[in-house]
C-alpha cells in the first residue's frame, strides 16, 4: 500500500471520530458494530478490523497479519470488547495479507470464512508458493519495465515478501460471496458489490435499509490504494479496472452512508469520495503523459505520480504502481512503447 496523496483526499468528507481506538480496545460505530485496529510493520502502520455482533458470537471483517503481536492483540480484544464470545464467521474483503492473514487460524477454531472466489484462490495459491529468492521470470519482468539496476541486483539476492510469512495456512474450503448477493451478517442485510484495480474481485458490502458500508481498501479516505501491475498478470490494466469500479459503485453511494474502510478513519461523504478516487488517477495519468515528452523507463517516472521521496521501503510498491499507469497509457494509445538495446521498454507520449 502506498500513499498516492491528493490535496482533496479528505475534502467533502465528515469524520465522526477524531481518534482511532487504542490497541486492544474498540469503538462502537453503530449498534452491535465495533471498530478496532491491528498493527502493520510498514509505512501504513495499521489495518482496521470490524466486529459485528451475531447472536452469541461475532462476525470479524478482515483480520490483520498473522504475527505473534497481532494474535496477542486479538486475544485482548476477545477478552475485552468481545466479552469472551467466539468469532463465528470471518469476512475477508479481499486477498491481501493484511486482510486475510488470520483467517486460517480462525477457521481452525471453527469460524466460517466468507470471501470472493478470486480472493480465496489468490490467497491460498500465494500462501502455498513460498520463494526464498525472486524467480527468474520476476527479475526479467522488472528489468524489462526499467527497475533501477542497483535495486534489481540487490533484490535478486534477497528473500522477497512471501504470503506465508504473515498469512496462516488456509484450509480447503470457504463460503463464496459474489457481486449481487444478499447476505445476512450481524443481523443486518448486505448487498455485495464488486471493486477492482487494487485487488481483483474485492467485495464491498452495502447495508440494505441502513447506512453502513464495509469498504475494505476500495473506499479509503485520504489516500488511494496501490494499483500495481505484477508479473502474475502482466497484460492487465488495473488502472482501468479501478476507474470502472468507481463508476460501477457510484450509483450505490449516498451522502448519509458511514463507510468503514480498511485503513484510516470511518467517514461520511461517499459520493464525493468515489469521484475523487477516480479523478486522482485521471490526473495522475495526465501528469505522467506530460512527463513522457522524451522516452522514459518505468524507473524514470516516479516524479509525476508521487509527492514524496521514494526510498527503499516503498520502492517496490511505487515501481509497480508506476508501471501500471504506463501500461494504461500504452494500452489506450496515449504512449508508444519501444525496446532499448538492453531489452528495457521505453515509453513516450503520442
Amino acid at each position: 500500500m502506498k500513499d498516492l496523496e491528493i490535496p482533496d483526499g479528505y475534502a467533502g468528507l465528515t469524520f465522526p471520530w477524531e481518534a482511532p481506538p487504542a490497541e486492544g480496545e474498540a469503538i462502537e460505530v453503530a449498534e452491535g458494530v465495533l471498530w478496532a485496529r491491528l498493527p502493520l510493520p510498514m509505512t501504513l502502520d495499521h489495518v482496521n478490523v470490524y466486529f459485528l455482533r451475531e447472536g452469541a458470537g461475532w462476525v470479524m471483517v478482515d483480520t490483520g497479519f498473522d504475527t505473534r503481536r497481532t494474535r496477542a492483540i486479538l486475544e485482548k480484544l476477545r477478552k475485552g470488547p468481545l466479552g469472551g464470545d467466539p468469532i463465528l464467521r470471518v469476512l475477508a474483503t479481499h486477498h491481501h495479507p493484511d486482510h486475510i492473514g488470520l483467517a486460517g487460524m480462525l477457521q481452525a477454531e471453527g469460524a466460517e470464512l466468507l470471501t470472493t472466489r478470486t480472493a480465496w484462490l489468490m490467497a491460498r495459491m500465494l500462501v502455498l508458493e513460498e520463494q526464498p529468492l525472486p524467480t527468474a521470470e520476476t527479475l526479467a519482468y522488472c528489468h524489462r519495465w526499467g527497475m533501477d539496476a542497483e535495486v534489481l541486483a540487490q533484490r535478486a539476492t534477497e528473500r522477497p515478501f512471501n504470503f506465508a510469512d504473515v498469512v496462516a495456512p488456509l484450509p480447503v474450503g470457504y463460503t463464496r460471496i459474489q457481486e449481487g448477493d444478499r447476505l445476512t451478517l450481524g443481523g443486518r442485510t448486505w448487498r455485495v458489490a464488486r471493486g477492482d484495480g487494487h485487488a481483483v474481485e474485492h467485495a464491498v458490502l452495502f447495508e440494505e435499509g441502513g447506512t453502513l458500508v464495509l469498504g475494505g481498501d476500495q473506499l479509503l479516505p485520504g489516500i488511494s490504494p496501490n494499483l500495481g501491475l505484477y508479473p502474475s498478470e502482466a497484460n492487465a490494466d488495473p488502472v482501468q479496472d479501478w476507474m470502472t469500479a468507481c463508476e460501477t459503485l457510484a450509483p450505490l453511494a449516498r451522502p448519509d452512508q458511514l463507510v468503514l474502510p480498511g485503513h484510516k478513519t470511518p467517514y461520511l461523504g461517499l459520493p464525493t469520495r468515489l469521484a475523487s478516487l477516480r479523478q486522482n488517477h485521471v490526473s495522475a495519468l495526465n501528469r505522467l503523459q506530460a512527463h513522457l515528452d522524451v522516452p522514459r523507463t518505468g524507473g524514470d517516472c516516479f516524479a509525476p505520480l508521487f509527492k514524496r521521496r521514494i526510498d527503499d521501503k516503498i520502492y517496490g510498491l511505487a515501481f509497480f504502481e508506476t508501471i501500471a499507469h504506463l501500461q494504461h497509457l500504452h494500452l489506450t494509445g496515449r504512449a508508444t512503447r519501444t525496446t532499448r538495446d538492453d531489452g528495457v521498454w521505453l515509453f513516450q507520449s503520442t
